[in-house]
């Protein structure tokens, strides 16, 4: 699996995209079965599948981001939410300046939470950028291929990232997912204790649960889910 878009500065001049895909990423532990790129594949999975289906320009993703709460567990390697917000905003300036003044960010890591601010301020003058995907998005995606989790208890290395691996790029999958399943409970206290407070092995999720079938359902939801975004931000035309 190639995480990198090939396209040219041709194919990009005749395809002539209003909207680019940002892929943001993570470099962090996802229990023994998952590499530490998991969540920066799944960004990257995502947006091609996007780019598959709609003429959009597909960038190479970010793939180091706000990953705090797995600082104690080997491998794992932050930068900070001001970074991230400085890369992104040049991400946009340089864009601009190329005429594509529409982003959609598909964010892989929930850690994530400044994307969310990102966003805000880059509306107030009008619909520009587009955090994909939302919650509904992800929970359309659960229902519509019939995984066994939610959202909350399925948070990390589980059912749905494990199920997207399978079908998209198993090779990234190792042993042991099968019997790796972990109930992190309600962890009212992420944020201050990290996520080593609430599992031991990194996982947090059902993992179990996966198959590849699924994966290739939890795609297919988001790519028609991603026409909505297109709309909000003036493209549906």
């Amino acid at each position: 699996m190639s995480l990198l878009t090939t396209a040219t500065s041709t194919d990009v001049q005749e395809q002539q995209p209003r909207v680019a895909v940002l892929p943001i990423g993570s470099f962090e532990q996802h229990g023994r079965y998952l590499p530490l790129i998991t969540d920066t594949a799944i960004a990257c999975i995502i947006s091609q599948e996007i780019a598959s289906a709609y003429s959009v320009h597909l960038l190479p993703p970010i793939t180091m981001s706000c990953s705090h709460e797995h600082a104690a567990f080997p491998g794992t390697v932050s930068i900070s939410a001001k970074t991230l917000y400085a890369v992104i905003d040049d991400i946009r300036a340089s864009l601009a300046r190329s005429g594509i003044h529409k982003l959609v960010i598909v964010n892989g890591h929930g850690g994530n939470y400044v994307l969310s601010n990102v966003v805000q301020e880059a509306n107030v003058d009008g619909p520009a950028v587009s955090l994909f995907p939302l919650g509904a998005d992800w929970d359309r995606a659960r229902d519509n291929a019939g995984l066994v989790s939610d959202r909350h208890a399925d948070m990390h290395a589980g059912e749905i990232e494990t199920s997207i691996l399978l079908h998209a790029a198993p090779e990234l999958v190792r042993d042991g997912f099968t019997d790796a399943d972990h109930d992190g409970g309600s962890r009212p206290f992420l944020l201050v204790q990290g996520t080593s407070a609430y599992t031991q092995t990194g996982v947090i999720g059902f993992p179990s649960h996966a198959t590849a079938a699924k994966g290739k359902a939890v795609l297919a939801s988001l790519a028609d889910s991603f026409a909505g975004h297109l709309e909000i931000l003036g493209l549906s035309d």
